[in-house]
């Protein structure tokens, strides 16, 4: 069963670096109720890999990625707002991407799809708002990827945008992380199965995005979180192979590649990487402070987390400085969560009550 509703474009989708292309579809889900105002939307939009289904509903039970901050009572009270959760374009999980067949080849686009930008999933999530009869969001929440594409739609519909949250996200990606992100990409263009983006089912770069996974798994945690959950253990039987595995921290990383490599579009993993290596604030307007006065934005949260090497604390300190110089009314959580990047999706001990705090005090 699934709670995905579909917009469909009914025109060529332009794309921000060039290339155009017919029956564009964007995947969302929705929870609670649109008031006779249309002004109780909040907009999530997402990171990298997951799909729109943020939390269970009585169209789709099962689990979602936001589970316990989303629903009926829980910070992002769907008895209060009607709440929005787009699958970003380029993905492989309802919206289109790479992963889609191109009519005219009856293939999957592969490399032929054109160039994405964050800011082309920007313009595909209003189109799903703008598609609802919503003028204007009550919030905007973005974590990891989703701030980043966040940022681009308040700069594009400033007046649709007055309430910013940003979590664990950044106003133009950083060294570490565009290295990170070239070292994935390179592992799974490596794969002898890749084969320039034309593999099939059959026959996926299945090593390489293991390698792709593991390494990303590592940074979305801390140093401190590994050490204190697995130190030097040993795992009972060592794999029977030279080089083996022998440690747990090595099991775990095997089995959480395993869980992903099956369950993501290898291109649409490549074509979603590149997209946040790409973003950067400064190209509205010279700066980022500039793009951020384009912005009008009245009150924001940014949570940055102390152990986050991915998205570091001094990106979120930055894109907080830059929202309050273009006038907007800002708090900013710098939280102490040992989980590293992914502490929005595990910490909610601490994540729940600054986002309900917020969203609560908005008028």
């Amino acid at each position: 069963m699934s709670a995905l509703d579909y917009f469909n474009f009914d025109q060529p989708f332009a794309f921000r670096r060039g290339g155009r292309i017919d029956g564009v579809r964007v995947a969302f889900e929705t929870w609670g109720a649109l008031n006779a105002q249309r002004d109780n939307a909040i907009l999530i939009l997402t990171g990298l890999s997951p799909s729109a289904h943020a939390a269970s509903s009585a169209r789709d039970p099962s689990l979602g990625w936001w589970q316990d901050m989303l629903g009926p009572g829980r910070p992002i009270d769907t008895d209060r707002w009607f709440v929005i959760c787009v699958n970003s374009l380029g993905s492989c999980k309802g919206s289109t991407g790479p992963a889609s067949i191109e009519p005219a080849t009856g293939k999957p686009w592969a490399l032929r799809f054109p160039e994405l930008s964050v800011e082309d999933i920007a313009d595909a999530a209003w189109a799903v708002i703008a598609h609802l009869g919503i003028a204007r969001l009550h919030a905007l929440i973005g974590p990891s990827m989703g701030g980043m594409t966040a940022q681009a739609l308040a700069l594009a519909q400033p007046a649709a945008c007055p309430n910013l949250v940003l979590i664990s996200s950044a106003p133009q990606a950083d060294a570490f992380a565009i290295a990170l992100r070239s070292l994935q990409r390179e592992a799974i263009r490596a794969d002898p199965n890749w084969r320039g983006g034309d593999y099939d089912s059959a026959h996926w770069p299945l090593a390489g995005m293991r390698l792709a996974r593991k390494l990303g798994v590592m940074t979305y945690r801390s140093p401190q979180e590994w050490t204190q959950r697995f130190g030097r253990a040993r795992i009972e039987s060592r794999i029977a192979s030279p080089f083996g595995a022998e440690y747990q921290i090595e099991s775990y990383l095997e089995a959480h590649a395993q869980r992903f490599i099956g369950s993501f579009d290898p291109n649409c993993y490549l074509y979603l990487s590149r997209a946040m290596d790409w973003f950067d604030l400064a190209d509205h307007g010279g700066t980022i402070e500039a793009a951020y006065q384009q912005m009008a934005v009245r009150r924001a949260l940014v949570i940055g987390v102390e152990t986050d090497m991915l998205f570091p604390l001094a990106q979120q300190e930055q894109m907080a400085e830059g929202l309050r110089l273009a006038n907007a009314a800002v708090e900013f959580l710098a939280l102490p969560s040992i989980q590293g990047h992914d502490a929005f999706l595990v910490d909610f001990r601490r994540f729940g009550p600054a986002l309900a705090r917020f969203l609560n005090s908005l008028r």
